[in-house]
């Protein structure tokens, strides 16, 4: 008999604690009470009971004690129900009735009973439990906020959330001062500030805008508003244009700095996509005559339609094979340890790229990036006959390449044969100098991944051919002094071809002859 007492005096103490920890979650304590009876007394009575007589012979209990016990668990549960109910509900008013939320919020509080108080691990556990529950609560039933972007403090998601009464819940955004981007936006700000922001004048920025829109454009969202095209593109066209860092782009756009990374990234390949086939192409059968008498008017030589340059862009450290991209002139210059990667151009009389070759390790010399880009391949397939493109003394002397003398004690028309390839060499240098300088990303070590650099390379060199298009004029202390680009390398053992040596010193005699003609004429 006694036994049979503490197995349910256990059970109860047991019952009220689940009972206390199962009202974080809203249920009622009777119904806990009720659902684990129900699946105690589910068992069978003999098996229970069973269990007893083996240990003791004390009979089964009868009526009369079954009463007795239930009677003294319901008014003890009574008892401590009513406890429980006058310390967690504080009298209200009637007009307070109203304002009350729709589901009440559930918060622990200590047992006053001597059965169930906890340790004070378990004290200290369920009160975090209770900050977890009212947080939850108290989310999920504030009204949401306007929905806005950058400058806003949340964005709200439409709809039932957990089955709570239909509550809304909110995005949280960190809020962030868009007002240099709101003034280089608006109509207030002049062509001028806005130039040496963007590096290119607003009606430029708005066609770049409108070529891109489709390709960068997102939907809104129920959780927050879309970034505008005309901030993506210039997020993007700022970093490229200061090489500031993120963290600065981020505080005058009002975005993260993850949003800027991104949004750099995506726009440099919407710039490849897009705006590469219309504005970096090579020439077609019409416009290569039209280079040609370009370059023909400012050089006199003959069948030029194009020049060359190589330039190196400085970059981290490669983790795998870094001995490939170490730059050895750079780093006798500066005297620490320099790596980077090369960009291989090709303009038209007016500084406009026709072909890029990028992504090349910086030990690589000029000849040998040649061999390896699309330019030879051109010739291979006898796009470049009857066509010379113009090269330092970097490059090889080929049947479509025409550089320098290098040798000491020129003649007089090799001499002037110099001078005339050395105005086509400016003008190609010139470009790569106005690329560097109206894009400052590039004068600066590079942190871009190195599987994505080519990417934004070539987003700046078909930038640089729109303002180019376009007239937009460079700053005169933007100007940017190239370093450690230029490699001269010797005639000997590269292959030259018999057939070029003859054609170039063909070349310088006539240039001589008529230099000297045209004296004559001006006497």
């Amino acid at each position: 008999m006694i036994y049979i007492i503490y197995i349910y005096i256990y059970i109860y103490i047991y019952i009220s604690a689940f009972t206390r920890f199962f009202t974080l979650f809203s249920f009622s304590s009777l119904d806990v009470y009720k659902q684990i009876s129900k699946f105690i007394f589910s068992f069978p009575k003999n098996q229970i009971f069973n269990f007893t007589m083996e240990h003791n012979s004390t009979p089964f209990l009868t009526q009369e004690d079954y009463s007795y016990i239930y009677s003294f668990i319901q008014d003890f549960d009574t008892d401590n129900t009513q406890n429980t109910l006058n310390n967690k509900k504080p009298k209200i008013d009637e007009q307070q009735i109203d304002q009350l939320p729709a589901t009440p919020t559930s918060r622990f509080e200590t047992p006053t009973s001597k059965f169930e108080k906890p340790t004070s691990d378990f004290e200290n556990r369920a009160s975090e439990m209770a900050g977890w529950d009212e947080g939850r609560v108290r989310k999920s039933r504030s009204p949401p906020p306007a929905a806005s972007y950058g400058g806003g403090t949340a964005a709200e998601e439409h709809g039932s959330h957990g089955g709570r009464g239909g509550g809304q819940r909110r995005l949280w955004v960190k809020e962030r001062s868009k007002g240099w981007w709101k003034y280089h936006n608006s109509d207030g700000c002049p062509d001028d500030e806005f130039r040496r922001a963007f590096r290119m004048s607003k009606s430029t920025f708005n066609m770049i805008c409108d070529e891109l829109d489709s390709a960068v454009n997102k939907k809104d969202t129920m959780l927050r508003m879309a970034i505008p095209v005309r901030q993506r593109v210039a997020v993007c066209i700022y970093r490229l244009a200061t090489g500031d860092p993120l963290r600065k782009v981020s505080a005058l756009f009002g975005l993260g700095i993850s949003t800027c990374h991104k949004l750099v990234l995506e726009v440099c390949a919407a710039i490849k996509t897009v705006l590469m086939p219309k504005f970096l192409q090579w020439p077609d059968h019409e416009r290569l005559k039209e280079i040609k008498t370009e370059f023909g008017s400012i050089s006199g030589i003959p069948d030029v339609g194009g020049a060359i340059y190589t330039t190196h862009i400085s970059i981290i450290a490669p983790k795998t094979n870094p001995e490939a991209y170490f730059n050895r002139k750079h780093t006798d210059r500066i005297q620490k340890p320099s790596y980077s990667t090369t960009v291989q151009g090709v303009v038209d009389a007016k500084g406009v790229f026709t072909d890029i070759c990028i992504g090349y390790p910086g030990s690589l010399p000029d000849d040998k990036i040649l061999d390896k880009s699309i330019l030879s391949r051109r010739f291979e397939m006898g796009m470049l006959n009857n066509t010379w493109v113009v090269g330092n003394s970097g490059y090889p002397l080929t049947d479509w390449m025409l550089v320098p003398y290098t040798h000491p004690n020129l003649t007089w028309g090799q001499h002037s044969f110099n001078e005339s390839i050395g105005k086509i060499e400016k003008i190609a240098k010139d470009a790569i100098m106005r690329l560097k300088g109206r894009w400052g990303c590039l004068q600066k070590r590079s942190e871009v991944k190195l599987q994505e650099l080519p990417m934004v390379l070539g987003a700046c060199c078909v930038l640089h051919n729109i303002c180019e298009m376009n007239n937009e004029e460079m700053d005169f202390d933007l100007r940017f002094d190239l370093y450690d680009d230029e490699m001269a390398v010797s005639d000997g053992g590269r292959g030259i071809s018999v057939n070029a040596v003859q054609v170039r010193d063909s070349i310088a005699h006539n240039l001589l002859h008529r230099i000297h003609r045209g004296s004559v004429f001006r006497q």
